[in-house]
Order: C-alpha cells, then sequence, then structure tokens
C-alpha cells in the first residue's frame, strides 16, 4: 500500500451553494501539482440538501478523493471522524469554503521539519469580516487566555494540521465533542478548536502558529453571526472544557 504524506479533512453540511462554485476544483488542481502523496477526505455532516450526491458525483471522477458519510452531529464530530479515517504522515483540516485557500499548506508544512508537532493557522486581518465579527474575536481571546491560559492569538481558524501521532492521542480525549455526538441542524462549535488545544497543550505537543490568508468567502457572510447566541455557544463551550479539565476527564 503506497503510503500518504498529506491527508486533507473537509467536513461538509449543506454545502451546494460552495460547491457549485468550484471550491473542491481549486483544491483537486492544487494538489494534483504536488510532488508528494496525498488524499482528500470529504466527510459529509448528514446533509440535508445534494451535497452528498455532489461529492460522491467528484470523488467517482477524481482520484484521491473519498467520501465519509456520516450522521449529522456538528463540525467537530465530523472533523473528528474524518482525522481517525485519515492515513497521511500530515493531517490537515480545513474548510469547504475555502476561506484560507489550500495552497496555504505551504506555510504550514516546514514547521514540521523543525520538529513541530501541530501547526495552526492564524487568520491575518480577517479580510471581509466585519467590526462586531471581530470584536467578537477579541472578546473571546480575552476569555479563552484568562480560562484556558492558551497562548494563541487565534485559536478558530479552520486550518490546523497535525503529525499523524498526534491524532488519536487528542482527539480519543475530547469530551465536548464527540465522535459520536448528535445534534439537529446547524451547530455552532465554537468550544471545538478551545478543547483539542487544550488537551494537546496538556499532552506537551510543539504547537506553531503561522499566519495564514484568510477572507470571508462563500455561502457563509455575516449572515449566520448572532452575536448574543453565538457569544453565549462559545462561552459554554469553554466552560465546559475547564470543567472537565478540572474533574480530570481528559487524564492528562
Amino acid at each position: 500500500m503506497k503510503k500518504v504524506f498529506l491527508s486533507v479533512v473537509i467536513p461538509a453540511y449543506n454545502e451546494e451553494k460552495n460547491l457549485k462554485l468550484g471550491v473542491l476544483e481549486k483544491v483537486a488542481n492544487y494538489l494534483k501539482k504536488q510532488r508528494y502523496s496525498w488524499e482528500v477526505i470529504l466527510v459529509d455532516d448528514g446533509s440535508t440538501d445534494s451535497t452528498a450526491a455532489i461529492l460522491e458525483s467528484f470523488a467517482s471522477k477524481n482520484k484521491g478523493f473519498r467520501v465519509l458519510k456520516e450522521p449529522h452531529r456538528g463540525k467537530g464530530g465530523t472533523v473528528i471522524a474524518g482525522m481517525l479515517a485519515a492515513k497521511g504522515r500530515i493531517v490537515l483540516f480545513t474548510d469547504m469554503d475555502q476561506a484560507t485557500p489550500i495552497s496555504e499548506i505551504e506555510k504550514l508544512l516546514p514547521k514540521f521539519k523543525k520538529g513541530v508537532d501541530i501547526a495552526i493557522g492564524s487568520r491575518t486581518g480577517r479580510k471581509g469580516a466585519s467590526f462586531v465579527r471581530k470584536a467578537m474575536a477579541y472578546g473571546f481571546m480575552i476569555l479563552r487566555t484568562l480560562i484556558l491560559r492558551l497562548p494563541y492569538k487565534d485559536t478558530q481558524c479552520g486550518f490546523k494540521a497535525f503529525k499523524k501521532e498526534t491524532i488519536r492521542p487528542i482527539f480519543e480525549r475530547m469530551k465536548v465533542f464527540r465522535e459520536n455526538q448528535s445534534v439537529k441542524g446547524a451547530a455552532v462549535t465554537a468550544g471545538f478548536d478551545l478543547e483539542l488545544l487544550y488537551i494537546a497543550r496538556k499532552l506537551n505537543f510543539k504547537v506553531s502558529e503561522v499566519p495564514v490568508f484568510w477572507q470571508n468567502v462563500g455561502d457563509r457572510g455575516e449572515s449566520g453571526v448572532n452575536p448574543l447566541k453565538d457569544s453565549w455557544q462559545g462561552f459554554r463551550d469553554l466552560m465546559k472544557v475547564r470543567i472537565n479539565a478540572f474533574l480530570g476527564k481528559y487524564g492528562v
């Protein structure tokens, strides 16, 4: 069996509009030019539109792409399923809308040669983000620093890469966003990145925060931002992580 250097995990929930914008073609075109071996795992989060069918059609026509059809449980559980199924020496998860383009992996990969275990994207400028969204991000940064002592400027960027050896120790310990968790409707997952980074830090994995390009694109826009609801959800998830840690549930 051919060894895979890079696995790319892309979660998808009702992404029909973004898919029709050609995001997967951009991913495929980039990866096909690389000299290393790769795979792309498209994880359908129980979509209710034609997302799953579009993903399967694309994968059938593009070597290196495969689809995991999962029950709906939100981005957290969906990413976990994809990460645990990945075969690569390095595993990246990224968003379907490609707000951070797949080509930004070129900024993360060199970090692994320098001995880091995890490289996380840090959004610079946040092109297209509203004042409300930026204010929410700043407030959340203060809270996570005070409550979880995480030393990162941007924990929420959906562009993170891991050495294969780190994946099971981190993702199998997650409690707030378990692989077998089920949800209804769209699920806010503000605490997903917090939980995995908290566990990674407790396991003494070396994490490098790398500035990457990001812009607000695709079908999401600012219409999906509800300041009160999203802020409360983020704070609630943050406190769940803190409580789990206090109770020793992470085993670290």
